[in-house]
This record gives structure tokens, C-alpha cells and sequence, in this order.
């Protein structure tokens, strides 16, 4: 057993790997696609620029739970009671942390849809970095990428991301500072307990959350008929349905009302929900995005569907 349970580990790392090498391969065709689209839809966007940028000390403040203890300042915190975080000028300022799902999942593409959900994704994150970047924003990427900025964030991050040798089913955010704006884009297919039960505890820790929902069009349509067989990409598991449109209806039913309870719950956090269908063109769930990047923080929380 222990044989057999080593030998499907290698698998699954051969199949990663794999993965993260297929997706390094389309990073500088998805990179140039990123400029296409944020040149289609740049035109009278302006950022704010911000001083001190930098790794020079900037301030002291309290630990808040869930941050990386390693940001700790023990001699600080050794002269009173309380527990200190050493801030720099670049976690100081504030910054938009970008981050896409890399897992399997995202690699589906039916029939109706141009790209997959991972190339539309990473279409979008590249873009909005190339958006971000000239506005004079500072964007990083949990894991992947530290607080930069610098006008060719954009061809900086597809680097990063192009030497990324694992996949991201989700970011470690320990290292995101309260105030901080965070884009996660993926197809969100856990139940919408264990979405939420992901991302509520970012958003108590004062992070501002925009969440962009990745969908191929036949996940939410079920158009099947006939015998089927359904493949979990992440654990492989099979299910046949002998005559699949008998459960058009239930699972369409159980498809929307887990987005609707993700998209409430977010709501309730003060949170952004965009849902994106990859037969539709990427520019509409770029200007969804930065529509509420520019917003007022906090204010005109609301769910659309680009």
C-alpha cells in the first residue's frame, strides 16, 4: 500500500509539473493577448502615485492576527506588553495583490469557448497589471511576486509566473498588509462554505476583496445528453449518467445557488463579486475590475456579471 500510495504522489507531481510547464509555455502568447486587451480599454484610466517606495523602515504597529509571525520586531515588542510588526515603505504604501488559480480544474475548455479558463485568467491578472502598473500603482502577487512599481510590472509578473514551478490551488495572503487591495481570480468550484470559510478571515483583517469568478459556459449551461462521463480534473474521479439531461435542472440549481451564497457572503464582507464566462471578451471583466479598484473603499459593493 505504501508502494502504491508513493506511486500516485509521483504521478500527481509528474501531472503538476506538467501542468506548470504547459502553462510557462503560453505565457508570453497570454502576455502579449494582456497588452491587447488593456490597450482596448486603458484610454482615460488614471492611477494615483504614491511616494516612498522603497525597503527603508517605515513604521511600527500592532500584530494583527493571521500575519506571517516572521514580520515580528521581538526587540519592539520586548519593551511593553503589546506584539509589533517592523513595516517598510513598500508594505506601508498601498498595494493591489494579483492572483490567479493555476490548479487543474482551470485548464477546461468546451467547445464553446475560445480559451480555457486558465489562459482567460491569466489574460485578465497580466492585464490589469499592465493597467495597474502605468496608473503608477504598486502590484505584487501572493507567492509569487513582492510589491513592485515600475511600468513593466506587467512583463514582471509574466516572469514570475513563468518560473513558478508548482501549482496555486490557493495564495498564502500572510504577507498582505491591512488596507491592501487583492484580486483572486479562479472558477471557485469548492462548496461556498469552504469559499467563504477561505476568505473571511482575509477580509477581517482589513484587506479589501475583489473576487472574479472564471466560467466556461457549458459548466453553468449542462447542455449534455445521453450517456456521459464526468472527470474530476483535480482528484481524477469518474461519475457515468446514463442519460444526462435528467440532471439538467438539479444541477443547474445546485451551480447558481453555490455562486448566489458565495457572492451574498461576500457581500456581507464588504467584499466585490464579478462573474466572467470565457465566451465573452476579457475586456468586460477588466473594466468590471478596475471600476471597483477605483471605487471609494468600501462603497458601491455589488455583484456583476461581465
Amino acid at each position: 500500500m505504501a508502494a502504491l500510495g508513493q506511486a500516485t504522489q509521483a504521478v500527481a507531481t509528474g501531472s503538476a509539473l506538467a501542468r506548470a510547464r504547459q502553462r510557462a509555455a503560453h505565457i508570453p502568447d497570454l502576455l502579449v493577448e494582456a497588452h491587447r486587451v488593456a490597450n482596448t480599454v486603458i484610454a482615460g484610466w488614471h492611477g494615483r502615485r504614491k511616494r516612498g517606495i522603497g525597503e527603508n523602515f517605515w513604521q511600527f504597529r500592532p500584530y494583527v492576527d493571521g500575519e506571517s509571525l516572521s514580520r515580528i520586531d521581538w526587540r519592539r515588542s520586548a519593551r511593553d506588553d503589546n506584539t509589533y510588526i517592523r513595516d517598510r515603505e513598500w508594505e506601508a504604501a498601498h498595494t493591489v495583490w494579483l492572483w490567479a488559480d493555476t490548479s487543474a480544474s482551470m485548464l477546461f475548455q468546451s467547445s464553446l469557448a475560445p480559451v480555457s479558463k486558465q489562459s482567460r485568467a491569466m489574460v485578465i491578472l497580466l492585464a490589469l497589471a499592465e493597467i495597474l502598473s502605468r496608473s503608477g500603482e504598486r502590484i505584487a502577487s501572493p507567492g509569487v511576486l513582492d510589491p513592485i512599481a515600475t511600468r513593466n510590472a506587467s512583463e514582471r509578473l509574466a516572469t514570475a509566473i513563468d518560473l513558478q514551478k508548482s501549482q496555486m490551488h490557493f495564495p498564502d495572503v500572510a504577507q498582505i498588509g491591512r488596507h491592501s487591495d487583492l484580486v483572486l481570480i479562479s472558477d471557485f468550484l469548492d462548496p461556498a462554505e469552504a469559499v467563504i470559510e477561505k476568505l473571511a478571515p482575509i477580509a477581517k483583517r482589513g484587506i479589501r476583496g475583489h473576487v472574479l469568478e472564471i466560467c466556461d459556459p457549458v459548466e453553468e449551461a449542462f447542455p449534455y445528453r445521453g450517456r456521459t462521463q464526468f472527470i474530476d480534473p483535480e482528484s481524477g474521479s469518474k461519475i457515468t449518467a446514463g442519460r444526462a439531461e435528467t440532471l439538467h435542472d438539479d444541477y443547474r440549481r445546485t451551480y447558481l445557488a453555490r455562486r448566489e451564497s458565495i457572492s451574498e457572503n461576500l457581500r456581507r464582507l464588504g467584499w466585490n463579486f464579478i462573474t466572467h464566462h470565457t465566451d465573452q471578451p476579457a475586456s468586460t471583466a477588466l473594466v468590471a475590475l478596475h471600476t471597483h479598484l477605483s471605487g471609494v473603499p468600501g462603497g458601491g459593493i455589488r455583484t456583476v456579471t461581465a
